[in-house]
């Protein structure tokens, strides 16, 4: 800490080092770990603080997101505490509105700012670590935003099992010819690794769930799979990728590339090609962007709106200002042609997360920056219950090795020993015994039954149709 103390005498910080990590992600969350392992000391003698501002107070392991809408882990089990495995850090529940990097502070709204009526709150920092993350890059679709579902949260993917099931209830239920075909139609925007395996998990799930229907059969179901582009998940690779579409298309999935969705607007799906479809389901997931946070910042920006960085995982241009993850743009070293950036992907946001903490240690201890080289190893995808794709280190998975890899890779990145053991007990199970089918709806409106019960009006009415849409 012998920079620190120089700072110190001469006036640059104040006798704590206040580092502010902004987003409970897998940077900002793995970054408070490592700083947590690297300064333990000075932790405990008081010489640094940490605070991580985040809006939720876990952080989310979003590839389990597709499993967790199948049923296949309980949603507790995807994501992480923030409180039990930072706890040499400060949390606070809530978030930062603007940052003023010049000023070294950041403007926030908290649970109690919001209480108590009082705005927002400032909060001064010596170090900062943006890492507010992503959300999803929408477009000016008409009927988008009414009726359109996301899958970048545990409660997206749990309302959206909620909701195909729900919809399978409507369809056995009715007599509706119309009504019955929107409900059995289920359309994914979207072919990277969210809406693919999204599909796929749910599709496999809806399947098995269908032959507790005494009037729905799987080959009721329409299951859509939009895409612009002329391939569908580009990280495994273009052989792969064919693959992917061929047992898709296998299943009966009606997979669409080179198809743009023109409108959804009263809950009809209208496709580029000219194809329509009445649907009550409709997934976005084409993509990503920056955190609208970073947009607030005096610090420099990309074209795209991201961070721009250094390969030590500094913000270009500023002194004590840090970025890594889906909002910074990180040279990549490690490619043949200069200019290229590290893909947004968790793989490179767990490996810069190490390093930047690493780096935030040696920079309040005077050492020399490490500098982040890491090459992209490759990616796994599941595709349903021993179904998958794999592309890593060069070499070409499918079907059943592919999915154990995907599962064998996941549960040694997800956090903890206790998620862990978890997540493992949970699959064990899964394997012994049969699917849940259950759809608890109700949980997204918990209070709904008291309020009728003591003379209030429900939240939806029967007819709504905005019942089951998010």
């Amino acid at each position: 800490m012998d920079k620190l103390k120089r700072w110190v005498r001469h006036g640059v910080v104040k006798e704590r080092a206040r580092i502010l990590v902004v987003g409970g992600g897998y940077v900002g969350m793995y970054t408070a770990l490592r700083l947590q392992r690297k300064l333990k000391r000075e932790l405990k003698r008081g010489e640094v603080e940490v605070t991580v501002v985040t809006p939720d107070p876990y952080m989310t392991y979003q590839p389990f997101l597709p499993e967790a809408a199948a049923g296949s882990i309980s949603p507790r089990h995807v994501v992480v505490p923030l409180r039990r495995v930072l706890d040499r850090c400060r949390l606070v529940v809530g978030e930062v509105r603007s940052i003023d990097h010049a000023g070294r502070t950041a403007t926030l709204t908290t649970l109690a700012t919001e209480e108590e009526g009082t705005g927002t709150e400032q909060l001064s920092y010596d170090e900062l670590v943006l890492a507010p993350g992503s959300v999803s890059r929408t477009l000016p679709v008409p009927g988008l935003a009414e009726h359109g579902i996301g899958f970048k949260t545990v409660e997206e993917a749990i309302g959206l099992r909620n909701h195909v099931i729900e919809q399978m209830d409507i369809a056995s239920a009715t007599r509706d010819p119309a009504i019955r075909d929107a409900a059995l139609t289920f359309v994914f925007v979207g072919g990277g690794y969210a809406g693919v395996e999204a599909l796929a998990e749910l599709e496999d799930m809806a399947r098995y769930t269908a032959r507790y229907y005494h009037n729905v059969r799987r080959e009721d179901m329409k299951w859509i799979l939009v895409e612009a582009s002329d391939r569908i998940l580009p990280e495994v690779g273009e052989e792969m990728g064919r693959y992917t579409v061929t047992e898709l298309r296998r299943r009966n999935i009606d997979v669409r590339l080179g198809t743009r969705l023109e409108t959804c607007a009263d809950r009809i799906a209208v496709l580029s090609d000219g194809a329509r479809f009445p649907t009550r389901t409709l997934v976005w997931t084409a993509g990503v962007k920056p955190h609208p946070l970073v947009a607030a910042t005096d610090l420099p920006r990309t074209d795209r709106g991201r961070l721009k960085c250094t390969p030590e995982l500094t913000i270009e241009g500023t002194t004590r200002a840090w970025a890594a993850g889906d909002a910074a743009a990180v040279p990549d070293v490690t490619a043949a042609e200069p200019g290229r950036e590290t893909a947004p992907n968790a793989q490179h946001a767990l490996r810069q997360a190490k390093l930047l903490g690493d780096n935030i240690a040696h920079a309040l201890r005077g050492e020399p920056l490490e500098t982040y080289s890491r090459k992209y190893v490759g990616s796994v995808a599941s595709l349903g219950l021993h179904k998958g794709v794999a592309h890593v280190y060069g070499r070409k998975l499918k079907g059943y090795p592919a999915w154990f890899m995907h599962r064998v890779y996941h549960l040694s990145r997800v956090p903890t020993f206790n998620r862990k053991a978890r997540v493992l007990a949970e699959w064990t199970l899964s394997g012994l015994f049969k699917r849940e089918i259950v759809s608890l709806g109700s949980l997204e409106h918990p209070r709904a039954e008291f309020e009728l019960a003591a003379g209030g009006k429900p939240p939806h009415e029967p007819n709504d149709d905005s019942k089951g849409s998010s």
